[in-house]
């Protein structure tokens, strides 16, 4: 019966376009309770904890693996097209249309609080202005003061200035098999998901079928790139703790070169 159960949720996945694991796999990650909740439900819970998964688990696929040939990463190579789907896994991301100086300035600001519009360096709200408010008196049914008004818009129009210059970027990906095998891919066309915030390290891309590896580069875009989700919450955290220290040593490296 508990066979026939993982068969289930690996049609269900297959079906919603998600790489299927082994049944074994499947088996191991079906929670312990009886009765078991409805397939549904099932196969949501098998699908979150898949893309948290390491895809490098030996036990995640059936052989033979669906991974990178190998030596994809030649940059002799001219040109090659994948001959099948393959998940990868994201292990970094970097915004090549902003300098790794940009960068630490901007990681900077965020750490004293700070954010800029244009030339304009803005003090983010602290949280203390509703106390300041009572001690002056006005009731908490009031409207903000102009300061903090003034604040907000230019937060928000910040925030609406990140996301305009996040869709004329280019990224650049880490990118690695469930072999372990690791490749760089390329945002060729923008892809929706792609921005450092909005991508999270560990997050499951599938490469399509035609996917074009240029040079030892898979060249992404929407037609052959398909963000599935997911995170592996140590890496992602690790990644994102350290990476003012990676962008300082960048900038020196090539300040030393």
């Amino acid at each position: 019966m508990s066979s026939d159960l993982s068969s289930q949720i690996r049609t269900n996945l297959r079906n919603q376009g998600i790489p299927t694991p082994s049944l074994a796999w499947i088996q191991s990650a079906l929670p312990n309770r009886n009765p078991l909740p409805p397939l549904p439900a099932l196969v949501a819970t098998v699908k979150t904890r898949l893309l948290a998964a390491d895809l490098t688990n030996p036990a995640l696929f059936e052989h033979p693996a669906p991974a990178l040939p190998p030596n994809l990463s030649n940059p002799e190579v001219k040109e090659t097209k994948l001959t099948q789907d393959i998940p990868v896994q994201v292990l970094d991301i970097d915004n090549l249309a902003k300098s790794k100086w940009e960068q630490v300035e901007e990681l900077e600001a965020i750490a004293r609080g700070e954010q800029t519009r244009g030339r304009e360096i803005i003090r983010l709200p602290t949280g203390n202005e509703g106390d300041e408010e009572e001690d002056g008196g006005v009731g908490s049914s009031s409207a903000p003061p102009p300061a903090t008004q003034g604040r907000n818009a230019a937060i928000n129009a910040n925030i609406a200035n990140a996301a305009a210059a996040a869709k004329s970027a280019t990224h650049r990906l880490v990118l690695q098999d469930c072999k372990g095998q690791k490749v760089h891919g390329l945002e060729l066309r923008r892809i929706e998901k792609f921005g450092i915030g909005t991508l999270s390290i560990g997050e499951k891309i599938l490469l399509k079928r035609g996917a074009v590896v240029a040079r030892g580069v898979v060249l992404l875009e929407p037609a052959t790139c398909v963000v599935l989700g997911g995170k592996v919450e140590a890496w992602h955290r690790a990644w994102t703790d350290g990476r003012l220290a990676r962008l300082r040593e960048a900038v020196g490296a090539d300040a030393r070169g």
